[in-house]
């Protein structure tokens, strides 16, 4: 069977259950953001849900994305504003808020950021137009929640020096490391999901920044290095070539579970 090409549109890389591969690096540099670890120590239980908190965020995301999908969009996107609303106080004497659009870019860029790294290592380099395109069908993800369009950086090469103005700047709290050494230990959680969390955190640690995954306090040295490289080459050869069926199930799945009729539609 021949391998399947790079994805050329948000949604198709949407679909690819490899990318929540990416799914504990993206929540780790979320909470780097000390507005954000604070809105989750505050008024977020999803330490003690972790599938449950997936489970809401993937329904947002295909909700947005997927064209299959967005009939429940205004519906989905209502239960996340409604549920934002509390979520504000007070971080180092500084107040924030959920709604706030620089929390919401932030958000935002970790998703498309941590895709973008789990898209290359299995694909690699892609046409630049297939790329932008991706880049920009993220932008949807923070505004259909209130974000200002011209928020997005305007282009790949805006959002790379955005980027690394970002994590150059964060400083992880300790808040911040109690909750990943919350979600990766699942007190809570299935057996099989706890069985499954080694893995989680190796991922996690190999995709993030060096800087961040200092800060949060990930073991991380050149055998960690050797075998996430074997273990990225291995999925690259083999996970392009399995059934598109199989690898766009976990996005079916989630699909199958939300509204069939758009409640917020005429």
């Amino acid at each position: 069977m021949s391998p399947v090409r790079s994805p050329r549109t948000g949604a198709q890389l949407g679909r690819e259950g490899i990318v929540l591969a990416g799914a504990g690096a993206a929540i780790a540099l979320q909470v780097a953001h000390r507005s954000v670890a604070a809105g989750v120590q505050q008024h977020s239980n999803f330490t003690a849900d972790p599938l449950g908190r997936l489970s809401r965020t993937l329904q947002y995301i295909f909700a947005v994305v997927l064209p299959e999908a967005q009939t429940a969009e205004h519906t989905v996107t209502n239960w996340v504003r409604q549920a934002h609303i509390p979520v504000e106080g007070f971080v180092d004497g500084s107040p924030y808020s959920a709604a706030d659009p620089d929390t919401q870019r932030w958000v935002t860029a970790t998703l498309y950021w941590t895709a973008e790294q789990i898209r290359w290592r299995i694909w690699g380099e892609q046409h630049p137009a297939d790329a932008e395109q991706i880049y920009r069908s993220y932008a949807v993800l923070g505004t259909a929640l209130g974000m200002p369009h011209d928020a997005w950086p305007q282009d790949r090469h805006a959002f790379q020096r955005y980027w690394d103005h970002q994590v150059s700047s964060l400083e992880v709290s300790d808040g911040a490391r109690q909750i990943m050494t919350d979600l990766f230990a699942a007190q809570s959680a299935p057996a099989w999901l706890r069985t499954a969390m080694p893995l989680a955190r190796f991922l996690t640690a190999g995709l993030l920044p060096d800087r961040i995954r200092v800060q949060l306090d990930l073991v991380w040295n050149g055998a960690e290095s050797q075998r996430e490289d074997l273990l990225w080459r291995t999925l690259r050869h083999t996970y392009p070539r399995l059934p598109a069926g199989l690898r766009h199930a976990p996005a079916r799945f989630v699909v199958s579970g939300l509204p069939k009729h758009d409640s917020h539609r005429p």
